[in-house]
């Protein structure tokens, strides 16, 4: 088992930054994927960015996110961040930490098996 919690999400700005945080305990010596999703109200659960654990390997939804989010992992501390600039009010969302032991998809949703609790970032215009 894998236990996830996130931190650092608030209320910024257009145009400013946060610094998300996910805290990994339990059987973290394996996890071959950390990653982020994001919730907005009434949407679909979307894949954000992801990190290879041992490897460092990153991935983004798409080159626009790449853009503006950088994904990292500090193994000694057994955290995952996510840096957030030129927040959007479009980015206004719920974000949750995602792992897996499992070589999945990536980009899916259903190919995570621990989840975080969320946190909320708010980007006003």
């Amino acid at each position: 088992q894998v236990q996830l919690v996130e931190s650092g999400g608030e209320l910024v700005q257009a145009g400013g930054s946060l610094r998300l945080s996910c805290a990994a305990s339990g059987r973290t010596f394996d996890l071959y994927i950390m990653g982020w999703f994001r919730q907005a109200p009434g949407k679909e659960r979307e894949f954000v960015a992801a990190v290879n654990w041992s490897g460092g390997s990153t991935y983004y939804r798409d080159s626009s996110m790449k853009g503006r989010f950088t994904v990292s992992r500090d193994i000694t501390k057994n955290t995952m961040y996510l840096q957030m600039n030129s927040l959007k009010p479009e980015d206004t969302a719920v974000y949750y930490c995602a792992a897996t032991q499992r070589r999945t998809l990536i980009g899916s949703f259903n190919g995570y098996d621990y989840w975080g609790q969320g946190t909320q970032v708010t980007v006003s215009s």
